[in-house]
């Protein structure tokens, strides 16, 4: 449910990764708001559901964010269904096994375990693709429908730009990389007044990572420990703590000049020093 209304009837939104709990969330409180919304997920079916329970003003498009071709067609189908796309929002991304340890730190008596030197050139290849890559080719896309006439781009950066997590390296320096690319988007396109601002989420509990923070039978695993005690306001975030930082950046009377900022969203985890 949105915190508070804002008039978005004029926007036309392009969101990747939308089959997801966070940029499902993000695709209802824009359709809320009378924006034309286009969820595109490589998993049909996902934004498909999230399109559906929506209704008329929402489109599922089956788009790969590494594929030009099908970012090219994806673009097509929005532009043919609402017209030209004005808003933007990167949310692809993730991590992989592949380029996550077992060991929170190295030492030399370390043995049978999945340490850094075991991790593989194709993971780390991958997680850059999924996050860095492809908000580099979908923003490509779609920024070029918002040259002569203005647009907003945000981004979904993460806790691990500002201090990079234990275990996965790979996901931390990417989504240290979204937020650079932020801030590079945001000098650059400044000029024909598109906007480009990131969103932060601290520690939130999503398909990707619920194993990792709860055991089977549902008692936290020690990873949840930490990141609580790490975490001044105690407590993971609910999606609907981030709609309202979403729908401020959305208004452009209410953020139209605000550009370039990476906003965190997390209960104080990134300002908390541990002591």
């Amino acid at each position: 449910m949105n915190p508070f209304q804002v008039d978005l009837s004029d926007k036309v939104v392009a969101i990747t990764g939308a089959g997801g709990v966070i940029c499902g969330a993000f695709a209802r409180a824009l359709a809320e708001c009378g924006a034309k919304v286009a969820l595109l997920d490589i998993n049909e079916a996902a934004a498909k559901a999230v399109a559906d329970e929506i209704g008329e003003n929402a489109i599922a498009v089956k788009c790969n964010c590494l594929d030009k071709n099908s970012i090219a067609e994806a673009k097509k189908r929005i532009n043919g269904a609402f017209g030209a796309v004005n808003f933007l929002i990167n949310g692809a991304g993730g991590n992989s096994p592949k380029a996550t340890t077992e060991n929170e730190t190295m030492t030399p008596d370390l043995e049978g375990i999945k340490d850094f030197f075991a991790l593989s050139e194709e993971g780390l290849r991958f997680v850059f693709d999924l996050n860095i890559t492809s908000a580099f080719l979908v923003t490509q896309a779609f920024a070029a429908d918002m040259v002569k006439s203005g647009g907003n781009i945000i981004n979904i950066s993460s806790m691990n730009a500002f201090r990079p997590l234990t275990k996965i390296p790979a996901y931390s320096a990417a989504k240290a990389g979204v937020s650079n690319f932020t801030e590079w988007l945001a000098v650059h396109f400044a000029p024909c007044g598109i906007r480009v601002n990131a969103i932060a989420p601290g520690f939130f509990v999503t398909n990707q990572n619920r194993a990792l923070l709860f055991n089977e039978d549902g008692a936290p695993t020690p990873r949840t420990g930490k990141i609580l005690a790490a975490t001044p306001m105690k407590k993971f975030g609910e999606v609907s703590d981030l709609i309202g930082c979403l729908l401020f950046l959305a208004s452009d009377a209410a953020s139209g000049f605000v550009t370039g900022t990476v906003i965190p969203v997390d209960g104080g985890f990134s300002a908390y020093s541990g002591v």
